[in-house]
């Protein structure tokens, strides 16, 4: 099982010396350098190819506040399957891997449906409701100032470690497309934890990688067009799928001077296609200074030449804090090891059945444009694919998108006209049933027909209540208590009538 080694592994101490600093630099590089002799002289595993999910919840109280209570939670929950996220009013829970064919999807959803239901049962005799959603509506600046953090070493050393690396507070400078903006300063990456998101796994072989990971930089706009969830930030209405910009803002250790020079960002798209899988971790050892400086007992080639996988904690550590949109994953399990892309654009929600509408929208695309004999980054200049990105977080399911042999279209046409019969041919060629495409698919095509996904929704109920007379923190509470009922109704957004 691949979660057996969590990106978000927990760490032993909360700061570190500059000698721990000093070795943890000399172990990644000697893990890199194991990793490139692994990808040409060792067997990766990839039996069948493999999906895995993960997803990120908050927890809010009757009143439709984020509820700082994620440890009572989690003990009332007690599945091993919900973990602790950054703050105290987020939990995350982590699906098992497993393949695609068949009717997989359908008992998936059924699974997790159960399961989220339980888990909601559990955490209300603690006085909380589980809500999946890109931002929590509710949030607002007075929440975080109190203790919010989650008790694991982890999240305090990634926080200490942000500033000493930044040297001063980190500015939120985030304007909507109707004039409402957040400009505030933030002592701490609290506003992090309120980007909240669904990652998706795809296992591929180190041959397969590079069209993998290609193809799903170029299908990130379409995603994140049609499945935006996160229109609101501490009362403004800000972009379609503000999590983007506001994770983006909320990470970066770059002081204004350093942003001037064209240093990276943590939280980085890219800026050219790949060759290699080798290509992005030598970048992130090239361009990235440490955060966790964890250093492990092990002697990763004395591994390798005894024929076993190395499990290259430090450079796996590094790579888990520099934040790829899709980023790359070395991984071990049952000795082997394995490579997957990890699909990090998708917000949480609305419902599990929207959940697994975009993950099939996202395997069966993915599958096509990855082995298309001309694919579409020979096509589309990098700095194309990023423009997209941009737009479709600011603008949504109105956003205007590029595409080879289409020129510039709306999303929703894009996907109705390309994208969505590609999706169906991948999973039918993945061997999924036709009722799991016509199931998922489907609300695909019904979001696009109707231009209504989780941010319109959103933004359309709180016009309404204000209409009626509530001011802006009343009308998102009240969407808010709206928007958690027709989640567990599972009925996809789309469908929702407005208040």
């Amino acid at each position: 099982m691949w979660l057996g080694h969590r990106m978000g592994e927990e760490v032993s101490a909360q700061s570190y010396t500059r000698e721990e600093r000093q070795r943890y630099r000399e172990k990644v590089r000697q893990d890199l350098d194991v990793f490139e002799r692994m990808l040409r002289t060792s067997s990766f595993e990839f039996d069948r190819p493999m999906t895995g999910l993960e997803i990120e919840l908050n927890l809010v109280d009757g009143q439709m506040q984020p509820h700082f209570h994620n440890a009572e939670v989690l003990a009332a929950i007690a599945d091993e399957d919900y973990q602790t996220e950054l703050a105290q009013y987020n939990i995350e829970l982590n699906v098992p891997p497993r393949p695609l064919p068949g009717d997989a999807a359908i008992e998936l959803e059924t699974e997790l449906r159960a399961s989220l239901n339980k888990a909601d049962a559990a955490a209300r005799e603690v006085g909380s409701k589980i809500v999946a959603i890109g931002i929590l509506p509710t949030i607002m600046p007075e929440h975080y100032e109190g203790e919010w953090i989650s008790r694991n070493n982890r999240y305090t050393a990634l926080n200490d470690s942000i500033f000493v690396a930044r040297g001063e507070d980190i500015y939120l400078d985030i304007e909507g497309p109707t004039g409402e903006r957040v400009a505030t300063y933030c002592d701490s990456i609290a506003p992090e934890s309120a980007c909240t998101s669904v990652q998706l796994h795809l296992q591929v072989t180190p041959k397969a990688f590079a069209a993998h990971w290609n193809a799903a930089q170029a299908l990130s706009a379409p995603q994140v067009a049609i499945a935006a969830n996160s229109p609101f930030f501490f009362g403004k209405r800000l972009h379609a799928e503000t999590r983007i910009e506001l994770f983006k803002q909320a990470t970066d250790t770059r002081p204004v001077e350093l942003k001037n020079q064209g240093v990276r960002p943590r939280v980085f798209f890219g800026e050219r296609w790949i060759t290699s899988i080798f290509d992005l971790f030598e970048e992130n050892v090239r361009y990235f200074p440490t955060l966790l400086a964890e250093v492990s007992d092990e002697d990763p080639m004395a591994r390798l030449e005894a024929g076993e996988a190395p499990s290259l904690s430090e450079l796996r550590l590094h790579n888990g804090t520099i934040y790829r949109w899709n980023r790359p994953i070395y991984d071990t399990a049952g000795g082997t090891p394995h490579l997957r892309v990890e699909n990090r654009v998708l917000p949480a929600g609305p419902t599990i059945v929207d959940v697994m509408a975009n993950a099939a929208f996202y395997y069966g695309a993915i599958r096509m444009l990855a082995h298309d004999d001309r694919p579409v980054w020979t096509k589309m200049s990098f700095a194309a694919c990023e423009e997209n990105f941009r737009r479709a977080a600011r603008d949504g399911i109105d956003a205007r998108l590029y595409w080879p042999g289409f020129g510039e279209l709306s999303a929703d046409e894009l996907a109705l006209r390309h994208l969505l019969p590609l999706a169906h041919e991948g999973l039918r060629l993945w061997g999924v049933s036709d009722a799991v495409r016509e199931r998922y698919l489907g609300v695909i095509e019904g979001r696009c027909t109707s231009g209504i996904n989780g941010a319109e929704w959103s933004t359309r109920a709180v016009r309404t209540f204000e209409a009626k007379g509530c001011d802006r923190r009343e009308a998102l509470r009240r969407m808010l208590e709206l928007y958690a009922q027709h989640m567990d109704s599972n009925e996809p957004v789309h469908t929702w009538p407005l208040p």
